[in-house]
């Protein structure tokens, strides 16, 4: 096992806060320096790489999930020479696609005019692998890191994904280590978009998670601390 202390920056994605990365970050600090960035107050992805990077070291570990994903390979465009290796989890690279404003836009509304717990149930209960509903400690834990943003925000990160860009020119120009990790029971950005991915990247690893759905960090914490474990190993390239 390798003694190197990396700094390791873990994106969150939308409606999550430091909660998302709390069981890997906690392990992974006995050994690393770890930040979690969550992205109040930015309403474009670029604005949110721009973020990422203004208060990163000059090379440092990335991972992303979900929307942060998407956050991670814009940094890739804008300083890929400062990313050492990448993780990409339950996420995507292409633009909005057709239809998406019309399913994400009621949502929002609903949150600005009655509050982000008007909401919560119905944005979170699909995001988990069917037999990991009925968990209710996992469940409450996620409504209420949910409860916690405010509905401006959810409005902010909503409009940054609208607008996102397409990253598939970015993919194949990725030098450095990359891992792939998706729930296998991810129904919002499903474990094919992973393979596509996975073949884009050079010297990419693709990782399933058994049941488990889009929140993996959360759905299978120890599965993807295991997982980050093996990425942090990888020689650099």
């Amino acid at each position: 096992m390798s003694t190197e202390r990396r700094c390791i920056y873990l994106l969150c994605g939308i409606l999550c806060d430091s909660r998302v990365w709390e069981a890997q970050a906690q392990a992974l600090r006995t050994r690393h320096e770890v930040r979690v960035v969550f992205f109040d107050g930015h309403d474009t992805i670029a604005a949110m790489a721009a973020h990422v990077l203004a208060g990163a070291p000059p090379r440092f570990a990335l991972a992303g999930h979900s929307m942060g994903g998407r956050v991670a390979l814009e940094v890739m465009r804008q300083a890929p020479e400062r990313v050492e290796r990448l993780a990409l989890l339950d996420t995507g690279y292409e633009g909005a696609a057709d239809g998406e404003v019309e399913r994400r836009a009621p949502l929002v509304k609903r949150a600005l005019e009655h509050g982000i717990g008007a909401i919560a149930t119905d944005w979170a209960l699909p995001m988990l692998a069917p037999g990991r509903r009925a968990d209710a400690a996992l469940v409450d834990d996620i409504l209420a890191m949910v409860a916690r943003r405010p509905a401006q925000v959810y409005a902010e990160h909503t409009h940054a994904l609208l607008n996102r860009p397409d990253a598939g020119d970015v993919l194949p120009r990725i030098a450095c280590p990359t891992l792939l990790l998706c729930g296998q029971e991810d129904g919002w950005s499903p474990p094919e978009r992973h393979r596509q991915m996975a073949r884009l990247i050079p010297h990419s690893a693709l990782r399933l998670i058994e049941a488990c759905g889009h929140m993996a960090p959360m759905e299978q914490p120890r599965a993807v601390l295991r997982a980050l474990e093996e990425w942090l190993e990888l020689p650099a390239r």
